[in-house]
């Protein structure tokens, strides 16, 4: 690996654009680089776990929506949409759309964490629509897919984008760029431009995750990976973008990010080294923010430890700067606090998830947010005795460079009404990669029967499982197989009427 140092330049000043993080980003992504064994296994992994989320989802509000909007946008040579008859096909951007709106929706699939946040597998949706366009190969699509984790990743490891209440997607549109620069054999000049347009028109604040939470915490990747690709599209076209995005005096960096000052090192590959940051990511064993994976698991101790759960007179969490300010207390969101808050707003409240999880000794995906739980009275006495706190060795951990040590956990202390102290602590979520029992292919697996159970029939379902397994042997224009029908009749509709 190697540090690049990026940094702000006057007008004045024309940095060769070799020298830009763009070109470098570019550069990566157009090489020739041998696909890692494991970096494929984990990219099928992660198709499956897309599917599975995806899958379970289709009959939400969000991603009913996005699905009619995609239906009104067929083409004849186009993509897939989850659910839709394949032999039905739609604009490539489109499909993106539906399609990333429906992994998305339950927050269940895969995430990587370091100076700033990201779902990596957001990058799989727009990367198989264009791919079945452009009937591209199995192996071209992993060549996308693991070219669009290297970049996200490391972006996500140099750039702090939430520090200035940036949402994280602005590190997925560069990202979903490079992939497909990666997946159709772009020169490097054309992926350089694409990024550039991409990240451009891909920024927008985090009050999507601030606040009432709302259906955009969904749409926003979705709506990024769209954009990329109509940034492919245009620089193919012969268009250019602005430049240098990062560096310039007026660019994301100087004006938006930390300034004309700003010094940032982001880690990237050698030009033809084997691409392994996708490695490095996680998946979720329970629908609920990242940070409270550990926290349920520490819940589900604790529920076998405690006796009367009605003893508890308060409960303290020590954890990181990220758990605390952002889905803790100390974000000083009462919603955070409201039974009558959306799902969306639950799932970013580790009050309620240690509540829950602590009542139940176990987290569903469905079940765990219904309003009826939401609003059982010993689940709101138990929530709302809750307070986080940051604790700078959490956070020290958080940010360890070295995989194997970095940690999302906390320690929980339990009081009781005698005073007595129950204290339990984990760095690392069961199923993470460096935890008790990582997430491994049957796991994949598994989720995925657990989550599309009773909406797929056992032919379709082993037919996906087999064909994605097989996927570095499917040939071009064969993509079309990794999309996944269910009857028409159990799509649910939105009958209100949009413009298209």
């Amino acid at each position: 690996m190697k540090i690049h140092t990026v940094k702000v330049y006057p007008s004045k000043i024309k940095l060769n654009k070799k020298n830009q993080l763009a070109w470098k980003l570019a550069e990566i992504s157009s090489d020739n680089a041998k696909l890692n064994k494991k970096s494929v296994e984990m990219a099928i992994n992660r198709i499956i776990d897309n599917a599975s989320v995806a899958i379970a989802s289709l009959n939400r509000k969000s991603v009913i929506s996005s699905r009619e909007m995609a239906l009104k946008h067929p083409k004849k040579y186009g993509a897939t949409l989850f659910g839709v008859n394949s032999k039905k096909k739609f604009d490539c951007e489109w499909a993106a759309w539906a399609n990333g709106t429906a992994v998305r929706e339950l927050d269940f699939h895969d995430t990587f964490l370091a100076a700033d946040y990201s779902h990596p597998g957001d990058n799989i949706p727009p990367l198989l629509a264009v791919a079945q366009q452009k009937k591209k190969s199995g192996m071209d699509l992993l060549r996308g897919i693991i070219a669009a984790y290297e970049v996200q990743v490391n972006l996500v490891k140099g750039i702090c984008l939430h520090k200035h209440k940036v949402d994280h997607i602005a590190h997925l549109g560069p990202s979903v760029a490079a992939g497909i620069g990666a997946m159709l054999r772009l020169n490097t000049n054309t992926v350089y431009q694409a990024i550039q347009q991409a990240l451009h028109t891909t920024i927008s604040t985090r009050q999507s995750r601030k606040g009432e939470i709302s259906s955009w915490k969904a749409y926003a990747p979705a709506h990024a990976g769209k954009l990329a690709i109509e940034a492919v599209d245009r620089v193919m076209r012969g268009e250019g973008a602005p430049s240098p995005i990062y560096e310039g005096e007026d660019s994301v960096i100087a004006r938006i990010l930390d300034g004309k000052k700003a010094l940032y090192k982001v880690p990237l590959p050698k030009k033809n080294e084997e691409k392994k940051a996708i490695l490095e990511t996680y998946t979720k064993e329970y629908s609920a923010e990242y940070q409270a994976q550990a926290l349920i698991d520490i819940a589900k101790k604790l529920n076998k430890k405690i006796q009367n759960l009605s003893q508890i007179k308060k409960i303290d969490i020590y954890t990181s700067h990220h758990t605390h300010y952002v889905i803790g207390t100390g974000a000083n969101d009462p919603q955070k606090m409201d039974p009558k808050s959306s799902r969306e707003t639950l799932d970013h409240s580790i009050m309620y998830i240690f509540a829950v999880a602590l009542e139940d000794a176990s987290w569903h995906h469905v079940n765990s947010y219904k309003k009826s739980r939401a609003n059982k009275k010993s689940t709101i006495k138990i929530w709302r005795s809750i307070k986080t706190h940051e604790d700078k060795k959490w956070t020290r951990k958080y940010h360890d460079p070295n995989p194997k040590n970095k940690s999302f956990g906390a320690k929980v202390v339990v009081t009781l009404n005698n005073n007595k102290k129950i204290i339990e602590q984990l760095d690392k979520a069961d199923a993470h990669p460096y935890g008790l029992r990582p997430f491994v292919r049957k796991n994949y697996i598994n989720k995925f029967l657990t989550l599309t159970k009773d909406i797929l029939s056992k032919k379709e379902s082993n037919r996906f499982l087999k064909t994605v397994q097989n996927l570095t042997k499917l040939k071009s224009g064969q993509l079309n197989k990794l999309n996944i029908e269910i009857k028409n009749s159990n799509l649910k509709k939105n009958y209100k009427k949009g413009i298209f």
